[in-house]
């Protein structure tokens, strides 16, 4: 047996990547920003209020006051892990949604993106999936070796997402946490830094201008181009 297979292959060179530091970052159709409390709470509450299902399976929420959501942004704002960010739309200026990268772990080079809460408004939009995708694409050029992404088992809108975005279904941890006083088991999904090319170009050639239509319809599937990266799929879905 090689020395390979007994203990892992080397990494010749290999040396941490830095925290992320930016203040944010931009492509054609969506900016992310990070989260501010001044900058974004009100607008962030107008987009969230009357759907307190986008909080179900979530470790804060419902907000039921713009008062209690700015207070929350407020002392989340600072935090360096997780690191929040708001998403802006550059199709209609507006800001409808947040996620964060946590879980920063420079020495394993691995990185987590999470606390995704999507307005309906920005749902199942290309400025939600370009804003994960610049988010995976900097930790990937930056020397990350693993992008992980990590929801509630029953939560099938996130398993979903996941694995449109080309990232592979590693599993379910059984009894991973306590939640709002509910069991969870934590659907587990990953994409390391050998399937960053391909996912590239896959990003790439979803987001062009041409793929969709004058309402804003994709004509290629972005599941259908991540489809052969992926080391493994999600059996539920």
């Amino acid at each position: 047996m090689s020395d390979a297979a007994r203990l892992g292959f080397e990494v010749p060179g290999w040396t941490p990547p830095p925290r992320p530091d930016f203040a944010g970052l931009a492509g054609d159709w969506a900016a992310i920003e990070r989260l501010s409390a001044d900058a974004h709470a009100a607008e962030l509450f107008h987009a969230y209020d009357g759907h307190d299902a986008l909080w179900d399976y979530m470790l804060n929420g419902p907000f039921h006051s713009a008062t209690q959501y700015h207070r929350w942004v407020r002392e989340n704002e600072s935090s360096l892990d997780p690191l929040h960010f708001a998403i802006r739309s550059k199709l209609t200026g507006k800001v409808g949604g947040t996620c964060a990268l946590l879980r920063i772990n420079p020495e394993a080079g691995s990185v987590e993106l999470g606390h995704i809460a999507l307005s309906p408004e920005l749902q199942r939009r290309r400025e939600a999936t370009e804003a994960f995708c610049l988010l995976i694409g900097w930790a990937f050029e930056a020397g990350y070796r693993r992008f992980e992404w990590k929801c509630n088992a029953l939560n099938m809108a996130s398993r979903r997402a996941a694995q449109r975005l080309g990232l592979s279904f590693e599993g379910v941890f059984r009894q991973a946490r306590v939640t709002k006083g509910r069991n969870r088991d934590t659907a587990w999904f990953a994409a390391i830094d050998s399937e960053w090319p391909a996912l590239c170009e896959a990003f790439t050639a979803w987001l062009r201008p041409e793929n969709f239509d004058a309402e804003g319809r994709q004509k290629e599937r972005l599941s259908d181009l991540t489809g052969l990266v992926r080391a493994g799929s999600d059996p539920a879905l």
